[in-house]
């Protein structure tokens, strides 16, 4: 049965969606952005800061659901700009030592609110 998963560490969502939802075992967070969950600002400078904001905005979500970025099998990367790729895998690679998830990265033309990142990811309960 599914559930719903609201972490108050992280930012509420700015849209119609929760942060996450929870069904047959697995955790599957929505597109996050680079927001403060205090300020409910969102950052929109350098992208080591951005992918920062959001992995610790993932860990508080997966918190909330009983679980670890040691649990993510999947995660999906969408960046505006491909050629700061480097810059957000070397934050990315920080929060994911050993063991990291299957990973998939995008460009695409925009994201919401201006970011330059924006991150979902699967975990396995």
């Amino acid at each position: 049965m599914k559930k719903i998963i609201n972490a108050s560490s992280a930012p509420k969502a700015i849209g119609c969606y929760s942060q996450a939802t929870e069904d047959g075992g697995f955790v599957f967070t929505s597109g996050l952005l680079p927001i403060d969950p205090v300020t409910s600002e969102i950052f929109t400078g350098d992208v080591r800061v951005q992918t920062e904001i959001i992995l610790k905005n993932l860990e508080n979500i997966l918190k909330e659901a009983g679980c670890s970025l040691k649990q993510v099998v999947k995660i999906s990367v969408f960046m505006t700009d491909l050629t700061q790729f480097a810059e957000m895998n070397e934050v990315y690679s920080s929060f994911f030592k050993d063991n990291p998830p299957a990973r998939t990265t995008l460009q695409v033309n925009a994201l919401p609110k201006g970011s330059a990142v924006q991150i979902e990811a699967i975990a396995k309960k």
